[in-house]
C-alpha cells in the first residue's frame, strides 16, 4: 500500500481531530477490514503529542460485532483534551452519532511492570478506583452511521468526548448485572440498560484492553483510565440539553450537550 498516500490521508484526519473540523470521509480501504482501520488508527496516533489519559474500548456489544462479522472489539488512545469532569457541555455536530454510558476504570501505572499473563483475577490488584462515565461518539468525517467496526477505529475510535462522575475506591463487586440508565427530561427520553451487555462483563472489557496493550509493547509512566464500553449501545441524541447517567451501585455523571 502506498505510504505516501496513507500519511497524507492520515494528516488530514489528525488536522481534523486536533482543530475540530469535519473532512470528507477517509477512503473507505482503510475502513473496511478491522486490521487496516487498526493500522491506520496508530499511525494517526502517533502523530498527536497531546497527552494521553487512557484507552478505550470499542465495539464491545456481542450483538454488534455478530452484525459486523468481527470477533473481538478495539481499543483507542483517550487524549487530555477530550476528557471532561462531570456536568460539562459537549457541542455536537450533525455527524454525532450518539451518547453511551460507561464503567470506567483507574489503573496503576505498575501494571506496565508486570510480566504475568492478563487475567480477570490479577488485574484487580492494579485497580484503584472506578466511575460511572459518558462517551460522546461521532466522526471527524462528513458521514453517518456504521457499516464497518473499522469505521470508528479508524476516527480515532469514534471519541468525541469523555465525561468522568465522581471516583470510587475500587471494590471487588459483581459489575456483570448492574442496572444503567440514561435520560433527557427535555426529550422525554430514557433508555435503560445493563453491565452485562459490555463484552460480558466491564472487567472483561478491561482485560481484553490491557491485554492488547502488553501485546502492542504499549508504555504508560502515569496511572491512567481505562473506558470498558457502553452499557446502553449508541443512544442517540434527539434533544440538546442535560444527559444524566446512572450506574447502580457506582453513582451518576452528567453533561450538557449543546
Amino acid at each position: 500500500m502506498n505510504i505516501k498516500k496513507i500519511d497524507s490521508v492520515a494528516n488530514k484526519l489528525v488536522i481534523a481531530f486536533l482543530t475540530n473540523k469535519i473532512i470528507s470521509p477517509i477512503p473507505v480501504q482503510y475502513t473496511k477490514t478491522i486490521s487496516q482501520a487498526e493500522k491506520f488508527r496508530k499511525i494517526c496516533e502517533s502523530k498527536i503529542k497531546k497527552p494521553i489519559i487512557g484507552f478505550k474500548a470499542g465495539g464491545t456489544g456481542i450483538p454488534m460485532l455478530k452484525k459486523l462479522n468481527e470477533k473481538e472489539p478495539f481499543y483507542a488512545a483517550v487524549y487530555k483534551n477530550n476528557f471532561l469532569n462531570n456536568n460539562k457541555s459537549v457541542k455536537i455536530n450533525k455527524f454525532t452519532l450518539g451518547i453511551e454510558l460507561e464503567v470506567c476504570y483507574l489503573i496503576k501505572k505498575e501494571f506496565f511492570k508486570s510480566n504475568k499473563t492478563v487475567t480477570k483475577k490479577n488485574i484487580k490488584r492494579f485497580i484503584t478506583h472506578m466511575a460511572p462515565c459518558i462517551e460522546v461518539v461521532g466522526y471527524r468525517q462528513r458521514k453517518k452511521g456504521i457499516k464497518y467496526l473499522g469505521d470508528l477505529s479508524s476516527d480515532f475510535g469514534g471519541n468525541v468526548k469523555f465525561i468522568i462522575g465522581s471516583k470510587k475506591k475500587f471494590k471487588n463487586i459483581k459489575v456483570n448485572n448492574l442496572k444503567t440508565n440514561i435520560s433527557n427530561k427535555s426529550a422525554n427520553q430514557s433508555v435503560d440498560g445493563n453491565t452485562g451487555t459490555v463484552y460480558i462483563d466491564p472487567i472483561n472489557s478491561l482485560k481484553f484492553v490491557l491485554t492488547k496493550l502488553k501485546k502492542d509493547r504499549v508504555k504508560f509512566d502515569k496511572n491512567f483510565y481505562v473506558f470498558t464500553g457502553s452499557t446502553v449501545g449508541v443512544v442517540p441524541i434527539l434533544k440538546k440539553g442535560l444527559y444524566f447517567g446512572k450506574i447502580e451501585k457506582l453513582g451518576i455523571v452528567k453533561t450538557k450537550i449543546i
